[in-house]
């Protein structure tokens, strides 16, 4: 399985993933804190320095190098669709092994991906699709079919909304 959104991982001779660098006890700190406690304030690098106890041009050469390495893929805000007016879906595909690439890099092309990941069986692709409306995911979903030939695309809207939080504990 791969994740066709970022990088993959590195990975060693007998195909494991591999840490690119080990990391210290301060990148565990500030891995530890950006997950739920990201300061919301015009210096959040300073914020989160007076709060560890670090300095802030520490704090944003590790964050640089933690997010170059790929353990830190993306920092930001996640807005649940519903509550600011929009729909989301999650959306599979059976698409051919060689159109894979042309399929990918059609539906990343629309800013409503959020995920798009490459998953063993016949529905193969699988991409998560936020818009304003369902029938706007609707206009998207026939697009893309258009676009890449590939039919049909399941559209899986949530009947009910289950969030899990994910923190890695980094001590």
């Amino acid at each position: 399985m791969r994740n066709r959104l970022h990088k993959e991982a590195a990975k060693s001779k007998d195909n494991k993933v591999k840490n690119p660098f080990p990391l210290d006890r301060k990148d565990r700190l500030i891995l530890n804190e950006i997950q739920r406690n990201f300061p919301v304030t015009h210096r959040p690098f300073l914020a989160l320095a007076r709060r560890l106890g670090m300095k802030e041009k520490e704090i944003l050469e590790r964050v640089q190098r933690l997010k170059e390495s790929g353990i830190i893929r993306r920092i930001g805000a996640s807005f649940s669709a519903r509550s600011v007016g929009f729909s989301s879906t999650l959306c599979a595909a059976k698409v051919p092994s060689e159109k894979i690439e042309e399929f990918v890099s059609v539906v990343n092309s629309y800013p409503g991906v959020t995920h798009n990941y490459e998953r063993e069986g016949d529905y193969n692709l699988w991409f998560t699709l936020i818009a304003p409306s369902r029938k706007r995911i609707e206009e998207i979903l026939a697009a893309i079919s258009r676009r890449t030939g590939v039919r049909p695309i399941l559209n899986l809207p949530a009947t009910k909304t289950l969030k899990i939080a994910v923190d890695f504990n980094f001590e």
